[in-house]
């Protein structure tokens, strides 16, 4: 689900209807997708269903990414709100750094600013961050 709306990845899957319940017909019962689908209705799945919408799935996808480095564990910091946007460096710091890669699930070892990686495009989401 997270890739088919642009995401990189999922952080979560959730189930039980964590974010509340929804309403009017269920459509897929028993997914099972291997991770590489860019389509959720690409995985295998059961139309005719035992289901109630208390069970209804969820996902928390990931919503920060670096881009331009020469290497996947390098990078201007990105954020996804609707659309790829970037991260001011105003009082950027190792801190600050050190909360995206956590949220990436990687280590950092050092803070970037005025553009080091290349100027992004798209919107500046965030401004000031201080962690």
């Amino acid at each position: 689900a997270c890739r088919q709306l642009g995401y990189p990845s999922a952080i979560l899957a959730l189930s039980r209807a964590t974010f509340g319940q929804g309403s009017g017909f269920i459509l897929m019962d028993d997914v099972a997708c291997s991770g590489t689908e860019t389509r959720l209705l690409s995985c295998s799945y059961r139309s005719s269903h035992n289901c109630r919408h208390s069970e209804d799935a969820g996902a928390q996808c990931q919503d920060v990414r670096l881009s331009g480095g020469s290497s996947p564990w390098e990078g201007r910091v990105e954020i996804f709100h609707g659309q790829w946007g970037t991260v001011c460096d105003d009082s950027w710091s190792i801190n600050d750094a050190r909360v995206v890669c956590r949220q990436l699930g990687r280590t950092a070892y050092a803070s970037r600013s005025l553009a080091y990686f290349g100027y992004g495009g798209g919107p500046i989401w965030l401004d000031n961050i201080a962690c």
